[in-house]
């Protein structure tokens, strides 16, 4: 991350949310995604990554990631091939499972062979939107849900208003979206049902109660401007959470 006003902004809410944070500072300035919003709340990303393509396979260590339980790999930094492995072999010494979410269809058309590699040796959950999942392998939702959940542990296909998909071995789940009034912005749909998701699997909880606090989240983030979520929204969310694992 770079030492500027971006990145001191990004560790102060860490440090407010009491998320200890490992970041490495760079001479770079920090990576901006510029969000360019259409009427019906689609989202094109402009991105410069700045210091995070400075991030190389030497200045990671083990002890970054002992005492956690996923790693979670974002598409967007695949291209440095040696520090993705390096970051997941480090990952699987400290016993932590793999995630990857697939970030945009066309990384993952520019890099298909090294996210088969990953898929295939590594990866334990993926999360995909179906453009993506259709990118890896040229199949729709349902297909691409199949083909991918053979490679790994966990595949999760996404598949917009129309909820999410999801596999485990033999087990298979269809979750629907939240209904919601209007769509304001889709920006952090992904990363709010991957992190609800992922949450709901630390607990513990089944398959189909992991996704809906997926869609709990990720309908609720895209009823507002960006990516940041009022309390008065939070304690609702909590309390949608809450009916469904009561259920």
């Amino acid at each position: 991350m770079g030492n500027d006003d971006y990145g001191k902004y990004f560790r102060e809410n860490l440090q407010k949310n009491n998320i200890e944070d490992k970041i490495l500072l760079s001479d770079l300035p920090s990576g901006v995604a510029s969000t360019f919003i259409s009427p019906g709340g689609e989202r094109t990303f402009g991105t410069y990554l700045g210091a995070a393509s400075t991030l190389r396979a030497e200045d990671l260590s083990l002890d970054m990631f002992k005492g956690y339980a996923y790693l979670y790999i974002e598409g967007y930094l695949v291209q440095d091939h040696d520090m993705i492995l390096r970051a997941i072999k480090l990952a699987k010494e400290a016993g932590l499972q793999i995630c990857l979410d697939m970030a945009s269809y066309n990384i993952v058309e520019n890099d298909k062979e090294f996210f088969s590699l990953l898929i295939s040796k590594y990866v334990d959950i993926v999360f995909a939107n179906e453009e993506e999942a259709k990118a890896f392998t040229g199949e729709e939702p349902e297909q691409a849900l199949e083909t991918i959940g053979k490679q790994c542990s966990v595949a999760i296909v996404k598949i917009g208003c129309r909820g999410s998909l999801i596999r485990k071995g033999t087990e298979e789940v269809r979750v629907s979206a939240i209904p919601v009034a209007k769509v304001i912005d889709t920006t952090g749909a992904g990363d709010y049902f991957a992190a609800g998701f992922l949450y709901g699997l630390t607990c513990g909880y089944s398959l189909e109660k992991c996704a809906k606090i997926g869609s709990i989240l990720s309908g609720n983030v895209i009823q507002v401007i960006g990516t940041t979520i009022s309390k008065g929204r939070w304690d609702e969310i909590k309390l949608n959470i809450n009916e469904v694992l009561s259920e």
